[in-house]
């Protein structure tokens, strides 16, 4: 390389390097508050189911105990997630949603997020520590689940 190519390639490896902190002042996704959570399985799909355009993708199962008051950030997923509520009240506000209306689910019902940039977050409003088992289907090989996204200028939280 000559000296004027390497001076471009160190320009924009210093620029990369920066990029967190020039963005430290914009809108950044929302963190979750009181929540703990433990991945307790996670496959690759090959040969059995297809999809992603017939390739092959992740499943990942979570546990996921949110405590009152709690709730789990603005986020998305890349593909389904299926929520099984085990113990107390979830509820979902949807970042698309003009009114910010909430959606409550009880114990024994299940939430089915259609994922693909749906951007949502689950709040514990109970009294009680609230338990899902969640699933999430079609995730890129060894990909992230979960996408944090900022809080929508429609909900107040």
């Amino acid at each position: 390389m000559n000296r004027r190519t390497l001076h471009r390639v160190g320009l924009i490896a210093a620029i990369a390097a920066a990029a967190p902190l020039l963005v430290g002042g914009l809108a950044q996704g929302t963190p979750g508050d009181r929540v703990t959570s433990a991945v307790t399985a996670r496959g690759t799909s090959e040969d059995k189911i297809k999809s992603r355009g017939n390739q092959p993708f992740d499943v990942v199962v979570q546990s996921i105990t949110i405590q009152p008051g709690g709730h789990s950030g603005w986020h998305s997923h890349p593909g389904q997630a299926i929520v099984v509520i085990k113990s107390g009240t979830f509820t979902t506000y949807d970042a698309s949603d003009k009114t910010c209306s909430r959606h409550v689910y009880d114990a024994g019902e299940v939430y089915v997020d259609d994922g693909h940039g749906h951007v949502h977050i689950a709040r514990n409003e109970g009294s009680v520590p609230l338990e899902v088992q969640v699933t999430y289907i079609d995730v890129p090989v060894g990909a992230a689940f979960r996408t944090d996204a900022p809080r929508p200028g429609n909900c107040p939280f």
